[in-house]
């Protein structure tokens, strides 16, 4: 009886933890559009500040009828799961606040309203680093969309390279990232127990490696020199499209119609898994909003959106492959609107999809039937590809109720050596 009760006990207390299901961001609705969200790293496409520092949200509402929307900020584990802190214990304030500042489009074809919310603000703060979640519900208080963010200090120090594999198999198409961190005078009693490690290509959680142990602990530094548990696969350069003069072609551009809205129709794209390595400067799968010419030259409301029709070139190895546009543009999720469809005509792969003006970075990947993205068949795969690496260290002191974010670094594969 001693021991079932003793059983009972233990299922009960790990209940919280059988329960907690990681917090996946949430796409918006098709009204929901140019969602940039920002801190002061440029290498990076979502926040990663330090404790005090600001952040930037900014998203457009095509109904343009000044919506209230309001905002909720989770605290979760290093895995995304939710930690079991209470809000006062993370946030200096309230939040589940209205976001006060919008403005209307001025002079577009389409209209809209663009919402900008900064935080820490007046009403909100953060106590404390790690992981976040950030929540924007309507005045239905029914869930729109959410990102991720990340706060840190740097209490240990963070430094790395970038690698050839020295696998055959992987030698011409992987990136190994090698790092060390150093402790300094933060004391880590435990480092195998205490710190955990997350490593991101490009700031897309799809690339997501953790769960890393370190190989050495040499004095005060603890060094990651892994073979295949640190390495990943190079890619290639992304593609890119520039509409920010709306009524403009360009190289990528074959020509635009004035419809109800602006048809923007890109060149047919072409698969490169046979080519070899070409550079051309990327900025890692980003977008940029961005403006040619307006009243007062302020992108956030004069930026106009125009109907982008991408397209690629069937090929006969692609069978009934499920084939997408892929980018931040769309936070890197795989959708309807951004799925390619067959123009038996053409012989093209085709799709359309609503686009503020800007710069925008992008690729063709395929969804296998696992559901898991194949991001390099269609684009390329080449250890000589630049990207960006973001190692981010995790620590749970024993008995804490929360993982801190303890140190951060950003490396890149520009300089990568043998």
């Amino acid at each position: 009886m001693r021991r079932i009760a003793l059983t009972l006990l233990l299922l009960l207390h790990n209940i919280p933890l059988i329960l907690a299901q990681v917090q996946s961001e949430i796409a918006p609705p098709e009204n929901i559009r140019s969602v940039v969200f920002t801190g002061n790293n440029n290498a990076a496409q979502f926040p990663i500040v330090r404790l005090g520092e600001r952040m930037q949200l900014r998203f457009d509402d095509l109904y343009a009828d000044e919506a209230d929307y309001y905002y909720r900020i989770e605290h979760c584990n290093y895995d995304w799961t939710p930690s079991n802190l209470v809000k006062n214990q993370y946030l200096d304030g309230l939040d589940n606040q209205r976001i006060q500042q919008y403005d209307n489009s001025l002079a577009t074809l389409q209209p809209y309203t663009s919402y900008y919310l900064q935080l820490p603000n007046g009403q909100t703060g953060l106590r404390l680093t790690g992981n976040y979640i950030l929540k924007i519900y309507d005045q239905a208080d029914h869930l729109v969309f959410s990102r991720r963010f990340i706060i840190f200090k740097n209490a240990v120090s963070v430094g790395g390279i970038a690698k050839r594999p020295r696998d055959f198999e992987l030698l011409n198409t992987g990136q190994r990232i090698e790092f060390s961190i150093n402790q300094g005078d933060f004391n880590l009693v435990n480092p195998q127990q205490e710190v955990k490690v997350s490593i991101l290509q490009n700031s897309n959680f799809q690339t997501e490696k953790r769960d890393i142990k370190p190989q050495f602990i040499s004095g005060g530094q603890l060094l990651y020199k892994y073979e295949k548990e640190t390495t990943f696969e190079g890619g290639n350069e992304y593609l890119n499209t520039d509409t920010k003069d709306i009524r403009v072609s360009t190289n990528t551009i074959s020509r635009i119609e004035l419809k109800n809205r602006y048809n923007t129709y890109l060149y047919t794209n072409t698969t490169r898994r046979e080519q070899p390595y070409t550079y051309f400067p990327d900025i890692n799968g980003d977008f940029l909003v961005n403006l040619g010419q307006g009243v007062q030259n302020d992108p956030n409301t004069e930026a106009d959106y125009c109907f982008v029709h991408f397209s690629l070139a069937y090929e006969p190895w692609m069978g009934l492959k499920d084939i997408y546009v892929y980018g931040k543009f769309n936070n890197y999720e795989l959708q309807e609107e951004n799925k390619l469809r067959f123009n038996e005509k053409n012989n093209t792969l085709e799709t359309t999809i609503f686009l503020k003006q800007g710069f925008y970075n992008f690729k063709y990947v395929i969804r296998n039937t696992d559901g898991s993205i194949d991001q390099n068949a269609i684009s390329g795969n080449h250890w000589q590809t630049e990207n960006e690496y973001l190692i981010t260290v995790y620590y749970r002191d024993f008995g804490a109720q929360y993982d801190s974010v303890i140190g951060m670094a950003n490396i890149s594969s520009v300089d990568i050596s043998n």
